[in-house]
């Protein structure tokens, strides 16, 4: 993560000053520039994908709860654990079944810098 990077994002999807200039975000809760946490959630994905999150069918979201706990920042460095939380087969779709999988995003000193808990559509292996 990069100041510029903050910036290109902000000024496309999320232009709130907070997101677009460490100066006007100097008097906000934030206390300086902070990356959108849409822009979080876009590096989180484009890790999970990257990473090796192997689930067969890909990574289809069905809903889940997100939630950022702190900023991130622009010399951030971005990693993301994940643990399966739950598999439900799905009794009328028997090729298919859900997933709710727990992701932190976290930062170089190990905070969560955003928590996800995904509900994840899954294709089944047939037997």
């Amino acid at each position: 993560m990069d100041e510029q990077q903050i910036l290109a994002f902000a000024q496309q999807f999320d232009p709130q000053p907070f997101h677009l200039s460490d100066a006007a975000a100097k008097n906000t809760l934030f206390g300086g520039l902070a990356a959108s946490g849409w822009h979080t959630a876009a590096i989180t994905m484009r890790l999970l994908v990257t990473s090796g999150v192997l689930l067969q069918g890909g990574i289809i979201g069905s809903g889940g709860e997100l939630s950022w706990p702190m900023p991130t920042r622009a010399s951030d460095i971005l990693h993301v654990e994940s643990e399966v939380l739950e598999i439900t087969p799905s009794r009328s779709r028997p090729d298919r079944g859900m997933v709710k999988l727990r992701s932190e995003t976290r930062n170089q000193h190990g905070d969560i810098v955003q928590l996800f808990v995904a509900k994840l559509v899954v294709s089944r292996r047939t037997q």
